[in-house]
């Protein structure tokens, strides 16, 4: 268990200066989740055609619609699309959680999204290490600027997600298991500068409780 992950569910807490007894929780959480749940992932890398209805993974039936995807994509040759997921038995046991003890769900909650957020970053960190001559762009998912949420279905279907993960989308175009994630990450030949980082980018920021604090997740 790292302190990185520690920091991390501090921040989906929106507590970063959390008081040393809620760091103490935190820690004591993180630490029993990590030893009984691991993220899974799965990631493939394919050529890219750009279109006028988007960017298209070729050979799939992957279209990345939006300014955001082509700003990003734009001098990529390829994408990696990852699918990460903490699995359903933490869903299952979050729910029992939230049955007896509601402040300790939400901890385990923010716990299980960091989890799984460092579950992609390993995956990133492998694609790195197989591909060291190319330069990935930042990782960014569906719902993020305006890359709409209904391609969800379509990269699940291109990593055979369901098959390998257990992972499917619902009809309003949201993942199951609940901890789960897909993204995409582009690779150039040469260094990427565009970041798609922030709150401007984040379908979120009208109902995000931490702008509305005059905060943010560090995203």
């Amino acid at each position: 268990m790292s302190a990185h992950l520690i920091e991390e569910t501090l921040r989906y807490l929106g507590a970063a200066d959390a008081p040393e007894a809620l760091r103490r929780q935190v820690a004591g959480e993180a630490e029993a989740l990590s030893a009984q749940f691991r993220p899974r992932y799965v990631y493939r890398v394919w050529d890219l055609d750009v279109r006028e209805d988007g960017v298209c993974l070729r050979g799939t039936a992957v279209v990345l619609r939006g300014s955001a995807a082509f700003r990003m994509l734009e001098t990529c040759g390829q994408a990696a699309l990852l699918a990460c997921t903490l699995g359903a038995r933490f869903d299952l046991s979050l729910a029992a959680v939230q049955a007896r003890d509601m402040s300790r769900a939400v901890i385990l909650d923010a716990c299980g999204s960091a989890l799984t957020e460092q579950g992609c970053d390993e995956a990133e960190r492998e694609l790195a290490a197989r591909f060291p001559e190319r330069y990935l762009t930042d990782r960014f998912s569906p719902g993020y600027g305006d890359l709409p949420l209904a391609c969800q279905g379509d990269i699940c279907a291109a990593l055979d997600a369901s098959r390998r993960l257990g992972l499917t989308v619902t009809e309003s175009c949201l993942l199951n298991p609940v901890k789960s994630v897909t993204a995409v990450i582009g690779l150039s030949d040469r260094p990427q500068m565009a970041r798609i980082r922030g709150c401007a980018y984040c379908q979120m920021r009208e109902r995000c409780a931490l702008r509305k604090g005059g905060k943010h997740c560090g995203n």
